[in-house]
């Protein structure tokens, strides 16, 4: 008999915490949770999300130090596991304040380990990164590759696995790592988009400049051994991200084996080849300013992603650029459209 997320049949749905729900992938993945059938519980400061990116379930308030908080919500909500999201996501800013994100995205998740471990919660899926890797040695880069960040960013993700790990062996905890590569796109129906302040994505920054809210993208680095002299990343659609997250969550629920997974598509673009395809899909030029390579960004970052189809079924289903480009572009334009209706924020 195929294994359900519910008891029986009209049962309540399973209620998952959901650690900075409000931001941007978070925000998705609360949505196809709720289209799975689960309740997502968001947990969030709002000091980078959005209240109108919570629309699904149920919304604490929240900083993720307090575990006070954290017990009393779990216990709350009965919840029977968590997608933990929450943590600083710069690359730059961490090389310049490493204590913020080892604080944010260490401590605070080792807080997040001791509670639910304190309150039998024994599922989590961890939002984790390919800046785990550092400079691969080979690419599409596999989930046994060396892990040797090479920022604090990336540092704080393999410490947080390393947790998760060991909480796994001592305490019974079932987890998933979902390594991403870059994070890119919009909801295809148009709910829910990318939005950082400040925003430091080349997607969107390049459609910012298309649209002529800023009035150039700066392209760092032009002297990488690529093709193009530009760096390459590997981008998948956000939508597949949470769908991703869904498929983990069952596997875990399921009892399925504790590991951590590539999510990419196995394919990299170089930064000039998205410049262009943002100019293609939107019709406008975009300005570019080229400047020195930043610290901490390897040349190229590819994923490796069989694993992912194999043991969760997955395979990203809108991740070729022009899709990811063209639910940025329909996403910041009805924003820019919209920005003088008082569109809540």
């Amino acid at each position: 008999m195929e294994k359900s997320t519910s008891s029986v049949r009209g049962s309540s749905p399973i209620r998952v915490l959901v650690t900075g729900g409000a931001g941007y992938i978070g925000s998705h993945t609360a949505k196809a949770l709720t289209q799975a059938g689960f309740e997502p519980v968001v947990l969030d400061d709002f000091s980078m999300g959005h209240r109108w990116a919570v629309q699904w379930g149920p919304v604490v308030e929240g900083d993720l130090a307090d575990a006070k908080l954290i017990r009393e919500v779990i216990t709350a909500y009965n919840v029977r596991a968590v997608i933990h999201f929450a943590a600083s996501a710069y690359v730059g800013e961490s090389m310049t304040t490493p204590r913020k994100y080892f604080r944010n995205n260490v401590t605070n998740a080792l807080g997040l380990l001791e509670s639910m471990v304190d309150t039998g919660v024994r599922r989590i899926v961890f939002s984790s990164s390919c800046a785990t890797y550092g400079i691969p040695n080979e690419v599409p880069i596999p989930e046994d590759h060396l892990q040797n960040p090479i920022n604090p960013y990336g540092e704080s993700k393999r410490m947080v696995e390393r947790f998760l790990y060991w909480y796994g062996k001592a305490y019974g905890l079932g987890w998933m790592s979902l390594r991403y590569f870059n994070a890119a796109g919009a909801d295809p129906e148009g709910e829910l988009g990318e939005e950082h302040h400040p925003e430091t994505h080349l997607i969107p920054v390049s459609i910012q400049a298309a649209l002529g809210e800023r009035p150039f993208v700066e392209v760092y680095g032009t002297d990488y051994p690529t093709p193009d002299g530009t760096a390459i990343r590997d981008y998948i659609h956000v939508t597949d991200l949470a769908a991703a997250h869904v498929l983990a969550l069952r596997h875990l629920l399921e009892d399925g084996e504790s590991t951590a997974l590539n999510l990419g598509t196995g394919r990299g673009h170089s930064v000039r080849e998205v410049i262009a395809t943002v100019e293609r899909v939107s019709g406008r030029a975009v300005p570019v300013r080229e400047a020195a390579r930043r610290p901490g960004d390897p040349p190229v970052l590819v994923a490796g992603a069989a694993r992912a189809s194999q043991l969760l079924g997955w395979s990203p289903r809108h991740s070729s650029l022009d899709e990811i480009v063209q639910t940025a572009w329909r996403w910041r334009r009805t924003r820019v459209e919209a920005a003088s209706t008082g569109m809540p924020d």
